[in-house]
């Protein structure tokens, strides 16, 4: 999609109500459903590696459970930092600044290969963080080597997902579709190779888990080289001058990003560890309970793709108008937006519930694990309608620019409520005290989706009053 600047309003503009809502239907969906396809596609390796890890053996699809919820959550930290560079891009779109989005992006490229070096250290080191969280032994072995494994794709991952803020900052993203398809295509039998042993691979000796890691690694330098081979070719970022004109790391621009991204990389962070370090909160309740854990995860994952598509997509078109002072169709955008993802969310929630033996019987060979993932199943399909809207509610406002108080609400709901009213309530809850229960971390996470809902829409209602008030004024 070409992006077109929005065209700032005067005060007579009409009220945002008064804006027809199918043209930004059509602009939602249109940009929306290639983002979509590709974070399915990227989301289908995680699930690929549960599957792959599942049917070699429940140890490693714990060890794997274990060393892919850190993975994500060191990846994501960085790459919510990374993120900055989309509002960044879409306001300049929006103002017409062309001249200004090349070097952007290229000071968003020098960020990334800063955040990959702590990043990487932490990946390549993390036997005090496995103890820390007092994982057993024979799950913390085989999730250390997975974690050492993808620390070498860390530095192309962050690259990559430069490329991709940007892509979708100026309206194009179509090619990232296409890449996490060349992605996906490569992971997934290497990863079973490698996990087996199959095909000559590690001189025909099984790796396990760990063959997962070394595959996702190797694809993330596939998928950077897909990238930048588009960069270089496609004439339509030839307007933008981004390797003709290279620039320095510049300390005012990448401090710029910083104080944006940073909010928006822990609220990140903060969402995303309130699910994955579950799995190691839960790992003393056993394999079981944490492979369990970790196929609803994936699921939960999977059916939140859908509302972070949309989520994207608002976060651009609200940077956009932002961009352009066009604040009325910033917040048509947000209304319609946020309708438009709930009924989606909740067509996904019912079906996902009507499918859930078929869908959980594909995920493990185990019966015990199999009745743990049936007995989380329906918390998923509960928080649907609420996630969907504050995951909403939480982009708008990055497309406001407006991260630092996300960040605390994000703190307070996910890491207060989510994960320290589930650890009360798997360990410490009436009835739990002799038998604890992982459902205790997910009934918790409901509970802080629902207040993560009502803060995050009182707080862009105040942001797009007094934005409303502003213009009028």
């Amino acid at each position: 999609m070409k992006p077109t600047p929005a065209r700032p309003t005067s005060p007579a503009t009409p009220a945002a109500a008064a804006l027809p809502a199918a043209p930004i239907i059509r602009q939602l969906l249109h940009h929306a459903w290639p983002v979509l396809v590709a974070q399915l596609l990227s989301m289908s390796m995680m699930v690929a590696d549960t599957l792959i890890a599942g049917r070699y053996g429940t140890a490693d699809l714990a060890a794997v459970a274990v060393g892919s919820g850190l993975y994500i959550s060191v990846v994501m930290l960085l790459v919510g930092i990374l993120q900055a560079v989309a509002p960044t891009i879409a306001h300049h779109v929006g103002a017409g600044r062309s001249g200004a989005i090349g070097p952007a992006l290229q000071q968003g490229f020098w960020l990334a290969l800063m955040l990959a070096v702590p990043g990487c250290l932490v990946l390549g080191q993390p036997d005090a963080l496995l103890r820390f969280a007092r994982v057993p032994p024979e799950i913390a072995e085989g999730a250390g080597a997975y974690l050492r494994a993808t620390a070498f794709g860390l530095p192309a991952v962050l690259l990559y997902r430069t490329f991709y803020a940007f892509n979708n900052a100026v309206g194009r993203p179509r090619v990232l579709m296409v890449i996490s398809f060349i992605a996906v295509c490569v992971h997934v039998p290497l990863a079973w190779a490698l996990t087996h042993g199959l095909f000559g691979f590690a001189g025909l000796s099984a790796l396990g888990g760990t063959g997962c890691g070394i595959s996702t690694a190797i694809v993330s330098w596939l998928g950077l080289g897909c990238g930048l081979l588009h960069l270089l070719r496609s004439p339509a970022y030839r307007q933008y001058a981004i390797f003709s004109h290279w620039q320095a790391p510049r300390p005012r621009e990448i401090g710029s990003l910083l104080r944006l991204g940073v909010p928006m990389g822990f609220s990140t962070f903060i969402e995303i560890t309130s699910f994955t370090l579950i799995a190691l909160f839960a790992a003393r309740l056993g394999s079981e309970a944490v492979a369990g854990h970790r196929v609803v995860a994936n699921l939960s994952a999977l059916v939140y793709m859908l509302p972070l598509a949309m989520s994207i997509a608002t976060l651009v078109l609200v940077g956009q108008a932002a961009g352009a002072h066009d604040w009325a169709r910033a917040r048509a955008t947000v209304k319609v937006s946020l309708w438009l993802t709930s009924g989606f969310a909740t067509l996904v929630g019912i079906g996902l519930w009507l499918l859930r033996e078929p869908v959980i019987g594909l995920s493990s060979t185990d019966p015990a694990v199999r009745a743990v993932a049936l007995g989380l199943i329906v918390y998923i399909c509960i928080y649907q309608l609420t996630d969907a809207i504050q995951t909403v509610a939480a982009h708008a406002l990055r497309g406001f620019k407006v991260t630092l108080l996300p960040m605390l609400l994000h703190t307070l709901c996910f890491w207060g409520v989510g994960l320290g009213g589930g650890y009360w309530a798997t360990y410490h809850a009436f009835g739990r005290e002799t038998a604890p229960s992982v459902a205790g971390f997910w009934e918790a996470s409901v509970a802080a989706t629902v207040l993560a809902t009502a803060l995050f829409g009182w707080l862009l209602a105040r942001v797009m009053e007094r934005q409303r008030i502003s213009n009028n004024s």
